[in-house]
């Protein structure tokens, strides 16, 4: 999340969708992001909206976020309802941050159970919470899983304490497998988050990440490049030069062998960082992202998007909480998504996911250079001549390492 909001118009004060919002919801799927925006140290290479407890002051805290926050999806049903967007149950649950799990087990139950009251959650949703292996025991994951919790996403990030040092990561790297099977035995899906190209990690090193994450028996993983974005520690230290970021050439060759031992183990790629076991394991609430469903973002700079309009909230939680409290909508901006823009998002969404963009999707103007695509090896020949159904672009692995290529050609 970036630490600038997005351009865009200003949201209405009572957070009122316009009528166009509710076209085609029948056919959406709907989920709800649950943003938890502590921390107990703020990382050097992180700019997502979170805060430590030192940096909050009044109106703001971890003892009145669960009441805060069920504030806004209140807030939610009354301005889907008065849209005329029709009920559906939440098929999905996320709660991230920041680390939900320093929430205390009693409030992340209460806003379960407030989406479950409100909306009602469908038989079968997927409901996942983020946490890091030092913020859970035994007895909260079996709690979490009593109420309605499937799966958690542990933030693993790597094996090797130098590179976790290196990321301002507060957790031993031996405690990984105990909290994998805590959730395990709790009947919770697990999933495992991996960073590479930290500065100073080795191609071994990397290689032991990957291993380790995968004697734990996980049935999902996901590997994310790391990016340092300006205005973070991180950045700060690469600029005075106590840190040296790897080239391009080794990021690629450590996506390769992840992508090796993962598919060796029998997990293969749904979305272009990320694999799962089977269709079961990959995460749903994340697939609805890049499939355009809708989804409402709780939270202070949660984004949120039901049929075709986007929105995000401030950023601070003192100016999200004082917000609800006023009775106002705590969104900061928003656009309504039409025309080319989104086509342009249809695109870079649809070609990160294994089963790719239909063709038909692609603008016309640019469907010609779908051929040279392939002809580069960038996509796959055979699901872009339809030999198993509808033509569909569909990337290789050369092309999931150069997606952002693929979509400037897809586009014109």
């Amino acid at each position: 999340m970036s630490p600038a909001l997005p351009d865009g118009d200003p949201a209405p004060a009572d957070g009122a969708l316009p009528a166009s919002a509710a076209h085609g919801a029948d056919g959406r799927a709907f989920g709800v992001y649950l943003h938890v925006p502590f921390c107990a140290v703020r990382c050097g290479y992180c700019d997502f909206n979170t805060y430590t407890a030192t940096e909050l002051g009044g109106g703001a805290s971890l003892a009145s976020y669960a009441r805060t926050a069920l504030g806004e999806v209140a807030l939610a049903d009354r301005v889907l309802r008065r849209a005329g967007v029709p009920a559906r149950p939440v098929s999905t649950v996320f709660v991230g941050g920041g680390t939900p799990t320093l929430l205390p087990v009693d409030d992340l139950v209460r806003l379960l159970d407030g989406v479950r009251t409100t909306w009602g959650i469908a038989a079968g949703a997927e409901v996942t919470t983020e946490a890091n292996p030092d913020s859970v025991t035994p007895e909260g994951l079996a709690r979490l899983a009593a109420a309605g919790v499937t799966r958690v996403s542990f933030g693993m990030q790597s094996a090797v304490p130098h590179v976790l040092r290196t990321l301002d990561r507060t957790h031993d790297p031996a405690r990984v497998p105990d909290v994998v099977r805590w959730a395990r035995d709790a009947g919770l899906r697990v999933s495992l988050d991996l960073i590479y190209g930290t500065p100073g990690e080795s191609l071994d090193d990397w290689r032991l990440s990957v291993e380790t994450a995968l004697m734990t028996g996980v049935d999902h993983v996901s590997a994310y490049a790391l990016v340092v974005e300006p205005g973070t520690r991180m950045a700060v230290q690469v600029r005075r030069g106590e840190l040296t970021l790897p080239d391009e050439d080794d990021q690629a060759t450590k996506y390769e062998l992840a992508d090796d031992l993962l598919s060796a183990a029998g997990l293969h790629w749904y979305e272009v960082s990320n694999w799962a076991r089977t269709p079961d394991d990959a995460s749903r609430h994340n697939l609805g992202y890049w499939r355009g469903d809708d989804w409402w973002g709780v939270g202070p700079g949660a984004h949120s998007h039901v049929g075709g309009v986007r929105w995000w909230n401030v950023k601070h939680p003192r100016a999200y909480a004082d917000r609800l409290a006023a009775g106002r909508s705590p969104a900061a901006g928003r656009e309504v998504v039409t025309g080319g823009t989104a086509a342009l998002e249809r695109v870079m969404l649809g070609v990160r996911i294994a089963e790719g963009l239909p063709l038909a999707d692609v603008p016309a103007g640019s469907r010609p250079a779908v051929a040279g695509l392939v002809a580069d090896g960038l996509v796959d020949g055979p699901a872009a001549l339809g030999a198993d159904g509808p033509r569909r672009v569909v990337l290789t692995r050369r092309g999931r390492l150069l997606a952002d290529a693929v979509v400037r050609a897809l586009v014109g």
